[in-house]
């Protein structure tokens, strides 16, 4: 045990990749269907490692904190300047309120419990379970200019308040919102989904009908009869005669023995042998009485793909499923799945929902349909290992010197700082990335180890440095600070679910999942959608947690102005 505790004191990078490993693998695990998660689990893993007295520069949590804080404006980045400019202003105003109320009630939480400024802000970052705050409160703390003795007595002590706090923020935030709050709002939230889906079109036999039923598609053959209705008529005009907004396409005929691609002129003869694609219930019920069906393997041997197409054309922008069906390009595709923001929160696939930039969609047809949709609205999302290194490193470096500027109003110092910087920059070059996607590619597992490692390294540095001194903490401030963390935890969501209902009107099926992304808390989301059995309250989310993930990082800075 000597030579081990010699060694990471010597080595102090093992310290934090041991830090990392049993994080990662303790919130992995669950009990009950409860999890601490990797970040709560790796600052508990450094806070016991750091009993040790091992010291870790402090440059090392700056530069995994600046890439993580990249990484999130990146992901919020298309969702953030919509929300704020465009039709999601009700929902991304709410989240501003919500923040708000979420950083005043800790602020009022350490205000009447005595707590000093690092005590206050770890207090904020555990209750509100957003861990970036700490990085902008640390940039702040240490700004203050006070004895080092000081500031690292306050820097020690936000990670303990965190640590204490940050488990009833996360379970408490979802069953607040999943459990009770249906019942404090008189929702029935299975019912109001429904009946959202309803609104949006589903159940209805437009397009391909809702949700999942989108594809659940098959490609069949079947005879042209001698004196059949399609008879005479080009291949458009035969998809077009179809009832009820039904989507059948013909993709192949068969004529005399040879095969040739449809084309939307061409003429259909008796004794044709089509390759029609649809729904299995719309083939069935539309054909199957009408037409004869062939087996024709080599007919129906039509090359199709599924494809992700990341959405970047402005002419889609806020545009129906409905709407963009009727066009000519969207001949012969289907959609399967749409996700849209940083936390890819899955979008119901119904005819009124709306796409935009920024969106990825999931679609499945022939090859050469699938790549003219592409071409038309986005680009396809092939799988790459190659991220634009060249363009997080500049854009960080921009961010990080704007952040850096400090403007004084007398003897006050008013900075973003390089943290901020990042951040903005993230937000600016995410969103610059949704309309030109030729430049700044950064593919989903580069984001994800930006995102949850340079988060985790910065955890496990605070988490080593304030080892020593959080058993003291802990003793001193413990139930205390735990009740007081209830108390920041519960009272913004219950005051802002009555907001929204109330003062805002959101539709009840989108309401649960509009606070749960003013709070930034995924957990909820996925307890609301399990409640509601549908994935309707997602179409709340995206707006509000670019949003929030924002404010509430900045408060981590505000709150230690505020108590300054």
């Amino acid at each position: 045990m000597s030579w081990l505790t010699q060694t990471l004191r010597a080595y102090p990078e093992i310290a934090i990749f041991l830090s990392l490993g049993i994080g990662y693998w303790v919130g992995g695990k669950t009990f009950k269907g409860f999890s601490l998660g990797a970040v709560t689990a790796t600052l508990l893993a450094a806070i016991a490692i750091g009993q040790l007295g091992i010291t870790i520069s402090p440059n090392v949590k700056a530069v995994f904190f600046l890439m993580f804080l990249f990484a999130v404006g990146y992901g919020v980045g298309p969702q953030f300047v919509r929300g704020i400019a465009k039709d999601g202003l009700p929902q991304a105003l709410f989240s501003v309120i919500q923040c708000v109320l979420c950083l005043a009630a800790p602020y009022a939480a350490a205000k009447m419990a005595g707590y000093d400024i690092g005590s206050a802000a770890g207090l904020f970052a555990g209750s509100q379970t957003i861990s970036a705050s700490m990085g902008l409160a640390t940039d702040a703390i240490n700004r203050l200019g006070l004895p080092p003795d000081e500031t690292k007595a306050l820097l020690d002590a936000m990670p303990t308040a965190y640590a204490v706090t940050y488990i009833y923020g996360t379970i408490g935030s979802a069953v607040i919102l999943a459990m009770l709050g249906p019942k404090l709002l008189n929702i029935d939230l299975v019912a109001a989904c429904k009946d959202y889906e309803k609104q949006l079109g589903g159940g209805t036999a437009e397009l391909d009908g809702a949700g999942s039923g989108w594809h659940q598609f098959s490609l069949r053959a079947y005879r042209v009869a001698d004196h059949g209705r399609a008879v005479g008529l080009t291949v458009g005009q035969a998809e077009a005669m179809l009832p009820g907004g039904a989507r059948l396409f013909i993709e192949r005929i068969r004529r005399n023995g040879a095969i040739q691609e449809a084309k939307l002129d061409d003429v259909l003869q008796p004794g044709d042998v089509v390759a029609v694609v649809g729904r299995r219930e719309q083939l069935v019920d539309l054909l199957g009485g009408a037409a004869t069906e062939v087996d024709d393997a080599e007919l129906l041997a039509v090359p199709v793909e599924g494809v992700d197409i990341y959405l970047t054309n402005k002419r889609i922008e806020g545009r129906t499923l409905a709407e963009l069906a009727q066009t000519p390009g969207a001949r012969g595709v289907f959609i399967r799945k749409i996700k849209r923001g940083a936390t890819e929160t899955p979008i119901p696939v119904l005819p009124s929902t709306k796409l935009y930039r920024g969106d990825t969609v999931t679609i499945v047809g022939r090859t050469q349909d699938t790549t003219a949709v592409a071409n038309a609205v986005g680009v396809i999302d092939r799988p790459s290992d190659a991220a634009d290194m060249a363009f997080v490193g500049l854009a960080i470096t921009l961010g990080a010197l704007i952040g850096a500027v400090v403007i004084r109003f007398g003897a006050i110092p008013i900075t973003l700082s390089t943290a901020g910087g990042a951040l903005i920059a993230g937000i600016v070059f995410g969103w610059l990335r949704a309309i030109h996607p030729t430049f700044g590619r950064i593919p989903s597992p580069t984001i994800w180890f930006m995102n949850s490692v340079g988060l985790n390294v910065f955890i496990a540095v605070v988490g080593i440095s304030a080892g020593p001194g959080f058993v003291a903490g802990l003793q001193k401030l413990g139930v205390s600070l735990f009740l007081w963390g209830i108390f920041a935890s519960s009272v913004p969501l219950i005051i802002g679910m009555y907001i929204a209902k109330y003062v805002f009107k959101f539709h009840p099926a989108i309401l649960l999942g509009i606070c749960a992304g003013a709070r930034t808390t995924t957990a909820a989301l996925g307890m609301i959608c399990d409640a509601a059995k549908s994935q309707v309250p997602g179409l709340g989310y995206t707006v509000t947690y670019a949003v929030g993930n924002t404010l509430l990082t900045i408060w981590g800075m505000v709150i230690v102005m505020l108590l300054t």
